[in-house]
């Protein structure tokens, strides 16, 4: 085994699910879903650096959020890599924080997907794809996609991807105070599924969906945009309503949570409509900030070395 010990930084981006379908809860806990991720250009960056031991630090926005423990899906992912190299995860690694956190946009997951491919490289490891793609569903259900990007149709609980295709699209994330729990979220889908009586059915992805996000139009995807857990996040965080309601008015194509929230997502005609949306968003008090930001995106990605003030 080689190393580098040059540091090495990867650059991951955000998702939004297009459409989220969910369905009952499993025996294990997990709910079975069909989830169309679509990577956007938001990013963080991760880099992993030589070190005695393993350690986080983090910069950027809400950084101060970000735990710097064991917990960190970073440092799993590095832990994890390195239990399998049968070698000990001795790296620095710094998150560069630009994805809302605890926002529904995956950058725990996205940060976890990058620092996977960073200690790879830097371990000189040069693991096969489908072993890090293992890695990454035992760390969690959305870091496969944050490794892979583009679009995809995740089912399982979401690991399980399978490439789908996707025009050029438009987007503004509306940045809302705090954040919101997945599980929590999970767990309020389904006290709202019992409290209404109904049988949850099996989640299934939207041929109309599909189509739309293939074709490029976006009066087609806006149409065809849902998400299954975007009545339990508004209920734990009914402000969200009067963001969406904003946004639309402002001139969106579309609204929707994003994934569990508490970020909101508005579908845009293109980069003028984005501008007028963002400032219309920012103008209503509804949110604490916005991020405008197009699709596809591709996944995690090793950026080239630059000597520092280079």
């Amino acid at each position: 085994m080689s190393a580098h010990q040059a540091p090495v930084t990867v650059r991951v981006p955000a998702k939004v699910n297009v459409q989220l379908a969910v369905g009952a809860a499993r025996p294990d806990g997990f709910h079975d879903l069909a989830n169309v991720f679509l990577a956007v250009s938001l990013y963080d960056e991760v880099t992993a650096a030589p070190a005695e031991a393993l350690s986080i630090t983090c910069a950027g926005p809400d950084a101060d959020q970000v735990p710097l423990d064991r917990t960190n899906l970073a440092a799993r992912a590095a832990e994890l890599l390195a239990a399998r190299a049968g070698i000990e995860p001795a790296v620095h690694l710094h998150i560069a924080k630009n994805i809302p956190v605890a926002g529904g946009m995956a950058g725990g997951s996205a940060d976890g997907a990058a620092a996977l491919l960073a200690c790879d490289a830097l371990w000189g490891l040069n693991t096969p794809r489908a072993e890090l793609l293992d890695i990454c569903a035992e760390l969690g259900s959305d870091v496969p996609f944050s490794l892979v990007g583009g679009a995809a149709l995740g089912t399982g609980r979401g690991e399980l991807l399978t490439p789908v295709g996707a025009g050029a699209f438009h987007w503004v994330f509306a940045v809302a105070d705090g954040g919101l729990s997945t599980p929590a979220v999970f767990r309020e889908f389904d006290r709202l599924a019992v409290a209404a009586g109904t049988e949850i059915p099996e989640p299934e992805a939207s041929p109309a969906l599909l189509a739309a996000l293939a074709s490029g139009d976006p009066d087609a995807l806006a149409a065809a945009l849902a998400n299954d857990l975007q009545p339990a996040a508004l209920s734990l965080r009914p402000s969200l309503a009067a963001t969406l309601d904003a946004g639309v008015e402002g001139g969106a194509l579309a609204a929707l949570v994003s994934g569990s929230g508490p970020t909101t997502a508005f579908l845009v005609a293109d980069e003028e409509a984005a501008a007028k949306v963002a400032a219309a968003l920012e103008a209503s008090g509804t949110c604490r900030a916005t991020r405008v930001a197009s699709s596809p995106a591709p996944g995690a990605t090793v950026l080239p070395f630059s000597p520092a003030g280079v």
